[in-house]
């Protein structure tokens, strides 16, 4: 009965290791490992198995684990210091296409074929080979592409127009519950969030998701799909509402005769017409 529960203890402490040893390693993305941190990775999950199965000596077991741990962390900090170093484990990019054209010798170097280029494209959504001016494999097999000057989409900074800074919208419902956190985050409360519910008639219980972006527009995804949801409108709203008060100014301008008052409401008028035009692109956009 005293091996089960030896094996079981020994099974979760080298859990924990395992664990912690990644940890230490570093946290980074499966596909963006280097090849010499993943085989690091398959030899302490071998040695954990053997070990965990009492197939390997305990103290032979941890000596080369702990190897195999601080290897790699040194090397990573070496690399840091060192590009000749870093270059030795995470080897060079290799450049595709240049000046629109495909580098086959580089192609061939890496063993890939012209498909598999174009896979790779059009994983970027990119469909068509001319539209690309550079592309480059980096050490870590990804490929990334530059669009040519006239096929890279057209954004609010070409076309010379401001737009509002765009802040992580918060999820402040998930799986039908409410979370507090970044309701408190954002200044707001769950009294807030059920009179927004109650506004576009929505059950809490019907929520799936819900998130509220900077500008405090609600965005819900209900678990009944049938349920149609009205559309966020914080933002235009205020903008028509703005629009109404520069509109009556200037209405009350004409039906006046005091010319004091007449004066007043110009003005205030000409103000909320300048206001409206520097707040345009961050309420319409």
């Amino acid at each position: 009965m005293q091996e089960p529960i030896y094996v079981i203890l020994r099974a979760l402490s080298l859990f924990f290791l395992v664990w912690l040893s990644i940890r230490l390693i570093g946290k980074r993305n499966i596909s963006r490992v280097i090849p010499f941190n993943f085989m690091s990775y398959i030899v302490l999950a071998i040695v954990a198995t053997l070990m965990s199965l009492n197939l390997i000596n305990v103290i032979s077991g941890l000596i080369v684990w702990l190897t195999w741990l601080v290897l790699p962390i040194a090397l990573d900090y070496l690399s840091l210091k060192s590009n000749v170093i870093h270059q030795l484990l995470n080897g060079k990019e290799t450049v595709l296409i240049k000046h629109g054209k495909i580098m086959e010798e580089n192609l061939l170097q890496l063993r890939m074929t012209g498909e598999d280029l174009l896979a790779e494209l059009r994983s970027k959504s990119i469909f068509n080979l001319t539209d690309v001016e550079f592309a480059v494999m980096e050490t870590n097999g990804e490929i990334n592409a530059y669009l040519k000057s006239d096929k890279k989409p057209v954004t609010a900074h070409d076309l010379g127009q401001k737009v509002a800074p765009q802040a992580e919208p918060q999820t402040v419902i998930m799986d039908g519950n409410i979370l507090d956190e970044p309701l408190f985050s954002l200044g707001l409360n769950q009294a807030w969030l059920k009179v927004e519910l109650e506004k576009m008639g929505v059950a809490l219980e019907n929520v799936f998701l819900a998130q509220v972006d900077s500008s405090g527009d609600l965005s819900l995804d209900l678990f009944d799909d049938a349920v149609e949801v009205p559309q966020p409108k914080v933002k235009e709203l205020l903008y028509a509402n703005l629009q109404k008060i520069q509109a009556d100014l200037a209405s009350f301008s004409l039906q006046t005769d005091d010319k004091n008052a007449k004066g007043m409401y110009i003005r205030d008028s000409q103000k909320l017409e300048n206001l409206l035009d520097k707040l345009r692109p961050y309420l319409l956009n």
